[in-house]
């Protein structure tokens, strides 16, 4: 055998040891190379424990680029990625690519979270330049999580765990955020996953509850309906705001199962009402990606032997954005069967009035922040007066919200409001309370016709 023969064998298993720690797609090292990297440092610094800095990098909507572009447009994506990180990460850092369209980066010379954060805005930076497609640019933003070594794990597993607890919590707070793994955050996560489970455990045994806030006419204050909102009081947590476990719920993705809950509850107490009284409930922007959301609304509405035209579902205009096609969609089928559409939170959005052209909708909310400093601040004002002269124009019914006080219900009536609600006029209540509180308004209108 030639000595080339016997260098041949050792040769082919250098490109097998290379293949194994390499990203086929952008020639980035992967897990394993990372995995190395870490414990490599981790053993150099055992006597003297210096601090180094590991991240994980996740690009924010690259999946639905994904979908609409194409597999091989989100693999340039992904190599013009790699290309500006092996560019940009300072010298003696390493880059992998860690799984799908997360990154990771082993920062020697990181020592503190001050120095992780710098890092990560100037690796933001560089990531949300514009990407060539060819006859397309797309833009991307990343999340970033940070964990510093030997205080955020002295052990491989443990600081990767840590990064990927930091990375999660950024993806939370919304995109392009950077965090750095402490106690605090680790506390912050565990705490919203016993939130989760003690939620879905509620999910289960149909223990959170739907109350009612009343909208009114504000010309003579009768009911007209009732907006059905998320309640839940835990054992062990007391009361929890839906602030709070709504978004977890949609989050963890479990909020059609919390919603279909909450609508079979909310539709079965709207049957105790008088026919004419209307039920207003919340659609998430989950549901409106899911095109079976029209079939599960229908048939709840069928078990439970509610006219669909009674129902009023209350959308925002960021939830309908999320993906405006099967929005659309779902709007027009449901408008179809006879349920109303209302634009919540009207005013706060980016393009709501472009909103008002591109769908069909029933009845627009003004937002609370608008209708708080209706009798103090003129811009409020003068805001909310053009919002109810425009929906005058566009045929559109107006609801006012968060009407705290007898100055506000003035005002809006003056300003040729049609509807409102606020604590003015009633705060949630269950569905005994409701009913008490109908059986009232009933008893007044009598007294004021006597």
């Amino acid at each position: 055998m030639t000595s080339a023969g016997k260098l041949l064998p050792q040769v082919t298993q250098n490109e097998l040891q290379a293949m194994a720690y390499s990203d086929p797609l952008t020639g980035l090292g992967n897990r394993y190379r990372l995995r190395d990297k870490v414990r490599m440092l981790a053993a150099e610094r055992a006597q003297d424990p210096a601090p180094f800095t590991i991240c994980i990098a996740n690009l924010d909507g690259f999946k639905p680029i994904n979908d609409l572009f194409g597999v091989a447009a989100g693999d340039e994506i992904l190599c013009q990625v790699a290309h500006r990180l092996k560019a940009c990460i300072p010298d003696g850092a390493t880059v992998t690519r860690h799984d799908g369209d997360e990154f990771a980066f082993v920062l020697p010379l990181v020592f503190e979270r001050v120095g992780a954060e710098r890092i990560g805005q100037m690796i933001k930076d560089v990531l949300s330049a514009p990407y060539d497609l060819g006859d397309r640019n797309v833009r991307l933003s990343a999340s970033f999580g940070f964990a510093i070594y030997p205080f955020a794990g002295e052990e491989f597993e443990d600081l990767l765990k840590s990064a990927e607890t930091a990375l999660y919590r950024s993806k939370r707070r919304g995109r392009g955020q950077i965090t750095v793994y402490s106690r605090e955050i680790a506390l912050e996560m565990k705490r919203a996953t016993q939130l989760e489970q003690a939620l879905r455990t509620a999910v289960i045994a149909d223990a959170v509850d739907a109350h009612f806030q009343p909208i009114v006419r504000l010309g003579d204050g009768a009911v007209l309906g009732f907006e059905a909102l998320a309640r839940w009081i835990d054992a062990d947590l007391g009361f929890v705001s839906p602030s709070v476990f709504v978004p977890l719920a949609e989050e963890r993705g479990f909020i059609d199962a919390l919603s279909e809950t909450l609508l079979r509850k909310a539709a079965e107490a709207a049957l105790s009402w008088p026919r004419e009284l209307f039920l207003s409930f919340n659609l998430s922007s989950v549901q409106l990606m899911d095109p079976g959301t029209t079939d599960t609304i229908l048939s709840i509405l069928d078990r439970v032997g509610l006219d669909p035209h009674r129902l009023e579902l209350e959308i925002t205009e960021t939830a309908m954005m999320t993906s405006a096609e099967t929005a659309h969609r779902i709007i027009t089928d449901l408008r179809a069967e006879g349920v109303k559409i209302s634009l919540d939170d009207f005013g706060t959005g980016q393009s709501s009035l472009g909103r008002l052209r591109e769908f069909t909708f029933d009845k627009v909310k003004i937002d609370r922040a608008f209708v708080s400093q209706i009798t103090t601040d003129r811009a409020s004002e003068h805001i909310v007066k053009a919002i109810i002269a425009m929906c005058d124009g566009l045929d559109l019914q107006v609801v006012a919200e968060g009407i705290e006080d007898y100055a506000d219900a003035q005002k809006l009536k003056a300003l040729g409001c049609g509807m409102g609600q606020g604590y003015y006029y009633g705060k949630p209540a269950d569905t005994v309370a409701t009913g008490r509180y109908l059986r009232e308004q009933e008893r007044r209108l009598l007294v004021a016709h006597l």
